[in-house]
């Protein structure tokens, strides 16, 4: 992904209102001057998401088509304009549509389907363009010559992005809010938390760090997931500075993310302790980055000195794309929508089985992109991901995204038998770290179930029948060793008295476990049951035993497709491993626990 913008649209920014704040205010510096005052908010503990790499194995291997033509092709059909960032987890759309606009003998004239791309890179901008088409909408034009017919951006933003914007949007009525229709792809790798070595050795030094990025947006939350793996605290509040906490500069986009680190950005400011102004002030510099491609790469090769922290690469079921449209307009043009999903779907098909196919999506993404300096080969380097050396020698890890067909979307939304859907999880788990983190920016957001439509899929997948080419899927042995452990966390979750029953009170922490697991993609997932000191040892280590193969059976019940035999494994413990004194009721209830840890296998 990439960001090449503008600056300005204040009048439409105001004319929105106060239902885009999420993305507006801040960008524009406009909070303090709605709200003269505004109290400084204390910094936070994160708390702990499990998000561990998926091994993604597999290809579609479905024959090659007939590479499109150099020419537009369906001008016969209405355009359909496409906002999106320079991202290459879309890269089966560009083959799909073989050049800025649907060319002749592509994907998309096939399926009618004129789909005219439009980069563009500032979210808020989209949110505009949305509300401009739906404005037009509502006043009688069936198909708006104003703003876009469908942006796409990353799912895990996706709760933040939409509260501002139906917020706004249903004063022209409900049926003219946005919706999520479909994924052409997943980020798995490209977007990452750089920062220094010493950082990444030992997460303990980031403290007092100051980040550059696009808050409360995907690249920041993977921060914010790593801010809760190791237990540190974030500063909400990028006007202060908190020496024990991680610290933020609001960038406009996300190449200026990578500027402002690149160009040595400083800034003198308050210092906090708990949120209480302590009296003094610091300079700090910018000495991190939340990006994407080509900003990672930017950073690399302009200034160098940090490395990937954290990526989609380890929290690969994080980010996946997002295509949203006006639900208006795609029920009146339900062909159009679906013939445009259809073509992207069989576009990852053809990336995902034939090096041509890459090779010409790249071709086109250089001239849909307009990216300074990157060519075709730029592209398709780093859709597969590479370690490169950056301009002070240190070794970094650059790209990496992968494309979605058919099943992967039925995956994906939980279409497909035994599948849970795991974009809902994707989307109130990163909906809930901002709610926590910026509550008086966006108290809540949205049900995912008044956010999406998956109608569309369904519809392409009932034509399709069984002749669909397979899912992108992990695959698990039960002899695997977990080497690498990406997260643990303890879950309280409360039997019935000396069984391996639930108790009522479960339900709610089972219900969260699942989503984080879901969440956090297709690696192993170790279950280690413990029990306090009350009563026979051997009995208390049988019992832990029942108890883990009790929440196995659970996950599995739940999500077969998700948590398929050898995914998860079983630990029993019993009264062994005490975190606390059993001596009090207290400590006893603590060791009563089951905990989840989650890694990667070889």
């Amino acid at each position: 992904m990439a960001v090449r913008i503008e600056k300005g649209g204040w009048a439409v920014i105001f004319a929105l209102g106060l239902g885009l704040v999420g993305y507006s205010l801040n960008r524009y510096g406009l909070l303090d001057k709605l709200i003269p005052g505004a109290k400084v908010r204390e910094s936070t503990d994160v708390g702990k998401i499990d998000l561990p790499t998926v091994a993604i194995t597999g290809s579609s291997n479905v024959a090659p088509v007939s590479m499109p033509g150099s020419k537009r092709g369906c001008d016969d059909k209405p355009e359909v304009r496409f906002y999106h960032w320079a991202w290459n987890a879309q890269m089966g759309m560009m083959f799909a549509t073989g050049g800025p606009q649907s060319a002749d003998g592509s994907l998309m004239c096939k399926e009618g389907a004129n789909i005219r791309f439009v980069r563009e890179d500032d979210a808020g901008k989209m949110q505009e363009a949305l509300v401009a088409f739906a404005t037009e909408l509502k006043g009688g034009s069936k198909n708006p010559s104003k703003g876009a017919h469908f942006v796409a951006i990353m799912g895990d933003g996706a709760a933040t992005f939409l509260k501002g914007l139906n917020d706004t949007l249903k004063k022209l009525g409900p049926d003219y809010t946005a919706k999520i229709v479909g994924s052409a792809g997943y980020s798995r790798g490209e977007d990452k938390f750089m920062g220094p070595p010493a950082w990444k050795a030992n997460p303990q030094a980031s403290r007092g760090g100051l980040v550059a990025g696009y808050l409360r947006d995907g690249d920041w939350n993977i921060a914010q997931k790593w801010l809760g793996d190791n237990g540190l605290c974030n500063n909400p509040d990028e006007k202060t500075y908190d020496p024990k906490c991680l610290n933020w500069v609001a960038a406009s986009d996300y190449i200026d993310a990578g500027e402002k680190y690149i160009s040595g950005y400083c800034e003198e400011r308050a210092v906090v302790d708990k949120g209480k102004k302590t009296g003094e002030k610091k300079r700090v510099c910018v000495n991190g980055v939340v990006t994407w491609t080509p900003g990672d790469v930017n950073v690399a090769k302009k200034k160098g000195g940090l490395v990937s922290i954290v990526s989609t690469k380890e929290y690969s079921a994080q980010m996946p794309n997002a295509i949203i449209g006006i639900d208006r307009w795609m029920q009146d043009n339900r062909s159009t929508v679906e013939g445009m999903l259809k073509a992207t779907f069989d576009g990852g098909d053809q990336v995902k089985s034939h090096p041509g196919a890459l090779k010409h999506a790249a071709q086109v993404s250089t001239v849909v992109y307009h990216e300074s300096n990157a060519d075709y080969n730029y592209w398709e380097r780093y859709y597969n991901g590479v370690l490169e050396t950056d301009k002070q020698g240190l070794q970094v890890e650059l790209g990496g995204s992968t494309v979605n067909n058919l099943a992967d979307n039925l995956l994906l939304f939980g279409l497909a038998r035994g599948s849970a859907n795991v974009f809902a999880a994707t989307y109130s788990v990163f909906g809930d770290i901002v709610v926590k983190q910026y509550p008086d920016l966006v108290p809540s957001y949205y049900p995912f179930s008044e956010v999406a439509d998956t109608s569309y899929i369904e519809a392409i997948a009932s034509r399709a029948g069984t002749s669909l080419a397979p899912a992108s899927v992990p695959q698990f042995s039960p002899s695997d060793k977990m080497t690498n452990v990406v997260s643990r966390r303890a879950w309280n979750i409360t039997f019935d008295t000396g069984k391996a029953t639930f108790s009522g009170a479960a339900k709610s922490d089972l219900d969260q476990m699942l989503k984080d697991l879901l969440v956090a993609g297709s690696t192993a997932v170790e279950i280690h049951g413990h029990t306090d000191s009350v009563g026979d040892a051997n009995a208390n280590m049988q019992l832990s035993e029942a108890r883990a193969f009790a929440v196995k059976k659970f996950l599995e019940e739940s999500s077969s497709v998700n948590f398929p035999e050898g995914r998860v494994r079983i630990f029993a413990h019993g009264q062994q491993n005490p975190v606390a004194p059993n001596a009090s009721e207290d400590g006893r209830a603590k060791n009563r626990r089951v905990e989840i840890v989650i890694g990667t296998t070889r």
